[in-house]
């Protein structure tokens, strides 16, 4: 084989192992594509379901802003009924004051004369029913040093109010 011959024969050696090295990187770039198309792909769904949950938020978001301004609405009839009970209680304290300026002193008046009436009136029915009660004893302790029998025998006032039989003090 001449020169020529051999490096025809080298040169189309290169050049198998130099397509070889090329399908081979052509091989993997090819794999890469793949690869990156799905990712691509996942990259899609996943922006599918973001974009799908992007809308519920923008859904739910409405929801709270009509919650939001119904609760509003309650806030201000709330603010109304807060300021009328703040009047209301403002006009009983004015009629409470009233009332008493003109009707208390009086009333108080009355309500302590009432109570001296019934104090007096307690204190006159006792001393009442003490002196009674006195003077049977004393009149029970006389016949008894008399040596007779109390008058009235068991009927007898005292024998009434003590609850002895025959006027007796004796104990049961």
């Amino acid at each position: 084989m001449s020169g020529g011959a051999v490096a025809g024969l080298i040169a189309s050696g290169a050049f198998a192992v130099l397509a070889l090295f090329g399908c081979f990187v052509l091989l993997k770039l090819g794999r890469i594509f793949d690869e990156a198309a799905a990712r691509v792909r996942q990259t899609g769904l996943v922006i599918d379901e973001g974009t799908a949950r992007v809308r519920q938020a923008g859904a739910t978001v409405d929801e709270v802003n009509v919650a939001l301004a119904h609760v509003n609405k309650e806030l201000d009839r709330v603010d109304a009924i807060t300021a009328n009970v703040q009047s209301i209680t403002t006009n009983v304290s004015s009629l409470t004051s009233l009332f008493a300026a003109t009707l208390g002193g009086p009333m108080v008046r009355v309500a302590a004369f009432s109570y001296g009436v019934r104090k007096a009136a307690a204190k006159r029915t006792r001393s009442e029913v003490e002196s009674r009660v006195r003077t049977q004893l004393k009149t029970e302790k006389a016949t008894r040093r008399g040596g007779g029998a109390a008058p009235g025998g068991d009927g007898s006032p005292l024998a009434q109010a003590t609850g002895t039989a025959g006027g007796s003090r004796g104990g049961h």
